[in-house]
């Protein structure tokens, strides 16, 4: 019983989204009440690939409502993604799979990123963008990695085994 317990918990913590790590931010608004608006710029690692970093910027609501959790950010963002290691795929990829998801309003929207490989160039290729239930958002940014050789002596890895 005991191992089903663990094994649950092992699985449940596995299928969160990743989280980011705030790097900064910058006020764009003053806000008398609340928090100001502002731009935060966050990292995080691709979960299936090791050695891939991904930084984003977004617009964050502030006032009383973003202060409470209740304004809708806007689905202003821009990525920047780039080989920080010796690149090793973890799993298979699969194209279009999420990579980060963060909630942009209480309910129902968004901000997400998404994985593509492209074999031709041997590059990955990830897509930023915003998402509500009913109406998506065209505003979207993009970045992509050559997986390229990693130190003096390193080697390129194999291609990924990629779902299209």
């Amino acid at each position: 019983m005991k191992r089903i317990a663990v094994a649950t918990a092992i699985t449940a913590a596995l299928a969160l989204p990743v989280l980011a790590d705030e790097i900064g931010e910058v006020s764009t608004v003053f806000k008398l009440l609340g928090a100001n608006h502002k731009i935060v710029i966050e990292a995080f690692d691709d979960p299936k690939v090791d050695g891939v970093s991904c930084f984003l910027s977004r617009a964050k609501t502030g006032g009383i409502r973003g202060s409470l959790g209740l304004a809708e950010d806007t689905s202003d963002a821009s990525i920047a993604c780039r080989q920080v290691g010796p690149i090793t795929y973890n799993d298979e990829l699969e194209a279009g799979e999420d990579v980060f998801q963060q909630r942009t309003s209480i309910l129902f929207k968004k901000l997400q990123v998404v994985r593509f490989y492209d074999p031709e160039r041997n590059v990955l290729v990830y897509l930023s963008y915003s998402d509500k239930v009913i109406e998506g958002s065209p505003k979207n940014s993009i970045s992509a990695v050559a997986v390229a050789p990693w130190g003096a002596d390193g080697a390129v890895p194999d291609a990924p085994v990629y779902d299209e």
